[in-house]
């Protein structure tokens, strides 16, 4: 069915060098290290020291909603997020610190 040059042309298949295969390996992790892993990594390290700072008083964002901080735990914290109105949300869904002022700002 298949002459025998055609099967001679492709069964000659040119060897490449390993060095080029292994840097090329090398070369996209590389590339996944700087474009993934490091600003991810960058950005967990800053979301954890900010949670590990938060104080009593400071106003931030968890899980959507804006509020005060009026009681801090080991692992919780109390958000007043309207006039007498606490809730109780796990430190680590506390996403961004406000400036001081927003929280009034937005409820008057």
């Amino acid at each position: 069915m298949i002459s025998n040059e055609y099967a001679k042309a492709a069964a000659a298949a040119p060897a490449q060098d390993p060095m080029f295969s292994f840097s090329l390996i090398g070369g996209m992790f590389l590339l996944m290290y700087f474009l993934m892993i490091r600003p991810q990594s960058k950005k967990a390290k800053e979301h954890k020291s900010m949670v590990e700072a938060l104080a009593k008083g400071d106003e931030v964002v968890a899980l959507g909603m804006i509020g005060k901080i009026v009681k801090i735990s080991d692992s919780y914290v109390g958000l007043e997020v309207s006039d007498g109105t606490v809730i109780h949300v796990q430190k680590n869904v506390v996403t961004t610190l406000l400036p001081k002022g927003t929280y009034n700002d937005i409820t008057k």
